[in-house]
């Protein structure tokens, strides 16, 4: 789709605005991940980048009693759910929610003990983000993030024309952990989320949104197109999700 379309981006935002999450992922492989990370301070200063509607940033809050947050994601109405859901979690006073821009975060060095991206540094480049967020860590501080990768080679057309799309850049598990590596940290541990991540917690609520929405913009070719486009996102993963996935890189700034 083109977001430079105000109707396509537009329809984009219907689908997606009010979904429990905005990409793969879980509690248990939030949780899974913060484990990788190892020690973190009594009280860690904690940044979640590009984090939506914060669903992982409130399981972080439920893991890290003593954090602070800042949650930053460039669309208003992902934060505003985000202030929403803290209060009712009863943790707001611990997350500060913002709205910004990952490329351009105004924080100064050594500023966060913990650094969180799940599924979002693609929209920078994850080299970029790597580079970009070393500096914004405390000595040895940590960073874990999730990026699309491909874990088979030769992937069949359909899933290569889809990803050729969507992120051209994407690279495999081996490419990301040398990348990490050559940007400043220690790998301290990899693993790709399972096929429940993107289904039962990401795909199928879509799924019913975009059912819901066919009737609102029937006879609409503009919407009905972007409406198809994500039914095909969802398809193309039901049949080939041995091809790629997400894979949680978490490391330490060394």
């Amino acid at each position: 789709m083109d977001f430079d379309d105000p109707k396509q981006r537009a329809v984009f935002f219907d689908i997606h605005d009010g979904l429990p999450r905005q990409g793969p992922g879980s509690f248990d492989s939030t949780k899974r991940a913060l484990e990788l990370a190892g020690p973190l301070p009594a009280a860690p200063r904690v940044l979640d980048v590009g984090c939506g509607p914060g669903m992982q940033t409130l399981h972080l809050a439920e893991l890290l009693p003593a954090a602070t947050f800042v949650a930053v994601d460039m669309h208003p109405p992902f934060i505003d759910e985000l202030k929403t859901r803290s209060a009712a979690a009863g943790c707001s006073e611990r997350i500060d929610a913002q709205v910004g821009d990952m490329a351009a975060l105004p924080f100064g060095p050594g500023s966060f003990d913990l650094i969180w991206c799940e599924g979002a540094a693609y929209s920078i480049g994850v080299e970029q983000a790597l580079r970009a967020w070393h500096p914004l860590l405390s000595p040895g501080g940590a960073l874990a993030l999730s990026e699309a990768v491909w874990l088979r080679d030769e992937a069949p057309a359909r899933v290569r024309t889809c990803w050729d799309i969507e992120y051209p850049a994407m690279m495999d598990v081996p490419a990301n952990r040398a990348l990490v590596a050559q940007c400043g940290y220690e790998l301290k541990g990899d693993f790709v989320l399972p096929v429940s991540d993107w289904l039962d917690e990401y795909y199928v609520p879509m799924e019913q949104r975009i059912d819901a929405l066919a009737e609102k913009y029937k006879g609409d070719t503009v919407a009905g197109a972007v409406l198809a486009e994500s039914r095909e996102e969802i398809d193309v993963y039901r049949q080939y999700s041995d091809y790629y996935g997400y894979v949680f890189l978490v490391m330490r700034r060394t």
